[in-house]
């Protein structure tokens, strides 16, 4: 009996050693099929050959045999952190290399899950802002145009942090900052700061575009999982269509 309750206490470990590093991966914005071969790999070389996972960007289904009830794990918010899926793939290595037994890389998934992003809000909000600024001049504007695609771009950026977290939908928060972002460019183009009023809005979407949501779609449906595909093909298409439409609110009564 001691060696039952021995064994099923581990398999327990093992399991939420699993879910938690598919956790961290799919809110991070890992890709589906990376979860998956993760989980079964870490399954693996912890003890648990024959596992089964199945990942959608909503949520992980876990089982380890056919007779035990299969583990599910709800995601109900998801970003992007590259940072966090490479730490979690780095401890996969270790425990595939017999460095490390369920218990520590539980404990090391944690600490990774508690991290706080990689960078901070104003670094970011300065990416955002730069990035826009070089995207407006790429896409052809000139560098009259760059400081106020710099201020539309980095407006835009924070507005659509700041409607979040008010309001749960992500949709009125994208078509929000993007409506924003007209509203100010169009200003700006009218007191003369700015020249080419397509060239500046162009520039300031980009750092709204969803571009690694784009990205993950359609490697997932190169790799066979077309639900996920398909779901994340249409969140980014919803994103653009609310950047879109925002732009185009702004012109249907401005221009």
């Amino acid at each position: 009996m001691a060696g039952n309750s021995t064994a099923a206490s581990e398999q327990s470990r093992v399991i939420a050693t699993c879910l938690l590093a598919g956790k961290i991966m799919l809110q991070s914005g890992g890709e589906t099929y990376r979860v998956e071969d993760t989980m079964k790999r870490m399954a693996a070389a912890l003890g648990l050959p024959h596992s089964h996972s199945y990942v959608v960007p909503t949520g992980i289904f876990f089982s380890v045999d056919a007779t035990e009830p299969a583990k599910l794990i709800r995601i109900s918010e998801r970003t992007t952190d590259l940072h966090k899926v490479s730490e979690v793939n780095a401890i996969s290595r270790r425990i595939g290399q017999g460095e490390l037994s369920a218990i520590d890389a539980y404990g090391l998934l944690q600490q990774i899950e508690g991290q706080p992003s990689s960078y901070s809000f104003a670094v970011q909000l300065t990416a955002a802002a730069l990035s826009s600024g070089c995207f407006t001049i790429m896409f052809g504007g000139g560098w009259g145009d760059f400081i106020p695609a710099l201020i539309c771009g980095g407006t835009g950026y924070a507005a659509v942090i700041a409607f979040h977290r008010l309001v749960l939908v992500k949709f009125f928060a994208e078509l929000t900052a993007s409506f924003l972002i007209g509203i100010l460019a169009l200003l700006l183009v009218y007191l003369g700061i700015g020249h080419e009023l397509d060239k500046i809005i162009i520039g300031s979407v980009m750092p709204l575009v969803p571009g690694l949501l784009i990205t993950n779609a359609v490697r997932d449906l190169m790799a066979g999982h077309l639900v996920s595909g398909l779901s994340k093909g249409a969140e980014a298409f919803l994103t653009a269509f609310a950047i879109g439409t925002g732009i185009a609110v702004v012109f249907s009564l401005f221009m």
